[in-house]
Order: structure tokens, then sequence, then C-alpha cells
């Protein structure tokens, strides 16, 4: 099973994406979009941007945690991912991200 990305409406009204891997993880969260086309755009800007390391940004929290924001050309960021215990773990997570979206089947969710 390939990795899948989740479009659906949040409690505020938005809409939102979340990219998860084959194992059903979560590896990638957008923020908020106004209209479900704004969060379509979104999806293939990950799609765009993903296999590009140079648009991944890694991050240590203040906990000691690490996490990492994909980024478009405008260093605008398009998704976050989770937080990692490890620096290898975050890695990881890069690396499936960069696996799993272009591939990636949009699937609705209500």
């Amino acid at each position: 099973m390939a990795g899948k990305f989740e479009c659906y409406k949040d409690k505020a009204g938005e809409f939102r994406f979340r990219l998860k891997a084959a194992n059903g993880n979560t590896i990638l969260a957008s923020e908020g979009y106004k209209s479900k086309a704004g969060c379509a755009n979104g999806i293939e800007s990950v799609r765009k941007n993903c296999t590009d390391p140079d648009r991944f940004v890694k991050k240590q929290t203040a906990a000691g945690n690490f996490r990492f924001s994909l980024t478009a050309k405008n260093k605008q960021v398009i998704g976050t991912s989770q937080n990692y215990k490890s620096e290898s773990g975050c890695n990881n997570g890069m690396k499936s991200v960069a696996t799993n979206a272009p591939g990636a089947v949009v699937v609705e969710e209500s």
C-alpha cells in the first residue's frame, strides 16, 4: 500500500491535508486553507517540492525533540511533521515524505 493524502475540513471550517505513510502514520500535516482548491494546490506543492532536500527545514525544539517543515521555493511552509525524539527519526520522516508523496492518492475525509 502506498502513502495517501487525506483532505478534510477541520472544526474551524478550514480545509487541511495530512500525508500518511503506507503504515498509516501521519508524516506531514498542513495549515488550514479557506477552500478545497487551496488544499489541493497545497498537496500538489508537496508533490512538487518533496524530492528536493533543500526544501526541508529541520529544527530542534526547546524540549530537545526534532521536527521538520517542507517549504515551497518561496520559503513558505507547506506542511509540518510531528515531533521526533531523535534526529535520525526526523531524517527518516523527511525521507518518508519524499518517498510517499509523489505517488500518494488523495482521499476525501468527511
